[in-house]
């Protein structure tokens, strides 16, 4: 798929974003205001609420990661944003939101059916995106995976070879599945886990940080919700890609 930049604007602190396509594919690429030498490149996870929603968050990580001395992208995730719906997964996200106001376990099918067709279309399309940006002068790699639906990070931990290191957020459901491909899993990991996550099974999230093969990986732990994720647990993750990427 082909590279397009579409926009381009420079944030106050110097950061240069630029928006692309990769073939019909959204996407946005930030890079840092100076750098002596091609930037090590992070792609930025986000959950499937589509890019304009999760905007502010994603600039500022990006900020951060050019802060650091980082290149960061990402792109829209399949049936999300301004890409074609996706009925499949709007059908288990009603699902989902079906057995949770009913206050009833939400089973492995919906998961399943929520989860594992997102990382087949997903997962390819971010290896797409590598192949796209890594020959951009500005970029040099090695590459790391942060955020997102932490089943896709999994994926693209076990059969992407370029990225180096992965900072993962156990916020997401996992299928049964993704826990032999969590066994693969070689490169470095720091995942964050929020304790009282309204949202995420807690002990699943254990299950699958002990499932993975690397071995180092490093589990952040914090109180609170969802949304809680304290600065210093970020901070940490931003120590970890500079040991791993520089």
């Amino acid at each position: 798929m082909a590279l397009h930049f579409t926009s381009e604007q420079r944030l106050d602190d110097g950061v240069l974003e630029r928006g692309f396509t990769l073939g019909e594919i959204p996407g946005i690429l930030w890079t840092p205001a100076s750098a002596s030498a091609p930037a090590p490149l992070i792609l930025l996870g986000h959950p499937p609420l589509g890019l304009h929603a999760m905007y502010p968050r994603l600039v500022a990580r990006a900020r951060q990661a050019a802060a650091d001395g980082f290149a960061a992208a990402t792109i829209e995730l399949p049936g999300s944003g301004d890409r074609p719906r996706w009925t499949a997964a709007e059908q288990a996200r009603a699902d989902l939101r079906r057995a949770v106001q009913a206050g009833e376990p939400v089973s492995d099918e919906i998961v399943d059916a929520l989860v594992l067709p997102l990382v087949d279309k997903a997962v390819p399309e971010w290896r797409a995106a590598l192949d796209a940006l890594l020959p951009l002068p500005e970029i040099g790699g090695p590459v790391g995976y942060s955020g997102g639906v932490i089943s896709i990070g999994v994926r693209l931990a076990v059969v992407e070879p370029r990225i180096v290191a992965a900072g993962l957020f156990a916020g997401s459901f996992v299928p049964r599945a993704m826990f032999e491909e969590a066994r693969q899993v070689t490169v470095p990991l720091h995942v964050l886990l929020q304790w009282d996550d309204e949202g995420n099974d807690r002990q699943a999230a254990l299950d699958l940080f002990d499932a993975f093969g690397s071995k180092e990986k490093t589990l952040h732990a914090t109180m609170g919700g969802h949304t809680g994720v304290p600065q210093y647990a970020g901070d940490a993750v931003a120590r970890f890609f500079t040991r791993h990427l520089k």
